[in-house]
């Protein structure tokens, strides 16, 4: 990046460099801007961004830019510090990734079917997934919950996430066939619609899917989050890894208050909290229980 085109200058000559001449790009990118998204993402959503992502920054602010028809980072975001609009929100949707499929880790829904047996039949259940990206984790929750409780099961399932737009598409439950990888035929066929003619190749969740699930919006590290009864599973996977360490004991301590003792909480498989052993208990591969 700059450092590789001027790696002999000091850095303000090198970002004096770094506009479309130097790098054939749209607009103007120097580390000043990039070291100003790190600080606006971070107090807005909690992630810490990293340094090797100036180009993944750039390529999907730019959009931001066009679409809003300021000519340089420099106006832009000036602009968005000085408003307190859905602009922000479009910001928060650019920056944050959104990897999903279907039954992701596999031995996750082995061990909540498990636990889903620990009670006696028709007790309820209140599940949270609060990064529920196009919707496949909280699906495949709630098929996972209806094939073990039966599809007249006391079970709710709120689904969120801080991307507005992935959120909207969690809610209409509509997919390609083919990236639906994780579905086998026996579950395609009971719980899913198949699209013909023009919708052909496609597939919708059908309402016993859809209506077991509360989609919403919530900003993990904002204290507003609209909870008034406790959970008894959350799935908080691949999330923490975008927070710094203070970032993720804050969400830990809201998730613990949130969650019944002895509930359990599923994180990703990079994530690893044996710092907050007073909060939770490790129960199997990347499951934790409420102490």
């Amino acid at each position: 990046m700059r450092q590789n085109l001027a790696s002999a200058r000091s850095d303000d000559d090198a970002d004096a460099v770094s506009g479309p001449l130097a790098h054939g790009r749209e607009f103007v990118w120097t580390s000043a801007d990039f070291a100003r998204v790190q600080s606006l993402i971070y107090q807005r959503a909690g992630i810490s961004l990293h340094d090797g992502k100036h180009a993944m920054v750039y390529s999907r602010l730019s959009r931001r830019l066009r679409e809003t028809g300021h000519t340089s980072f420099s106006d832009y975001l000036g602009w968005l510090e000085t408003h307190d609009g859905p602009e922000w929100q479009e910001f928060i949707n650019a920056l944050t990734t959104n990897l999903t499929a279907f039954f992701r880790e596999q031995h996750h829904f082995e061990i909540f079917a498990a636990h889903l047996r620990t009670r006696p039949a028709g007790s309820s259940w209140r599940v949270w997934c609060n990064a529920a990206s196009t919707g496949e984790e909280p699906y495949s929750i709630v098929i996972t919950a209806l094939e073990t409780l039966g599809l007249n099961a006391a079970f709710k399932l709120t689904a969120s996430d801080i991307d507005s737009r992935v959120l909207a598409k969690a809610a209409e439950g509509v997919y390609r066939l083919d990236g639906a990888k994780g579905l086998s035929q026996e579950r395609l066929h009971r719980f899913f619609l198949r699209g013909k003619g023009a919708n052909a190749g496609m597939i919708r969740a059908k309402p016993e899917l859809r209506k077991a699930i509360e989609f919403m919006s919530v900003n993990l590290i904002r204290d507003d989050w609209p909870f008034r009864e406790p959970f008894d599973v959350v799935f908080c996977r691949n999330v923490m890894i975008y927070f710094d360490a203070q970032t993720q004991r804050r969400v830990l301590e809201r998730i613990h208050r949130v969650l019944k003792p002895g509930g359990m909480l599923f994180v990703g498989h990079a994530e690893n909290f044996s710092e907050s052993r007073d909060l939770f208990t490790l129960r199997g591969k990347t499951v934790y229980e409420r102490r």
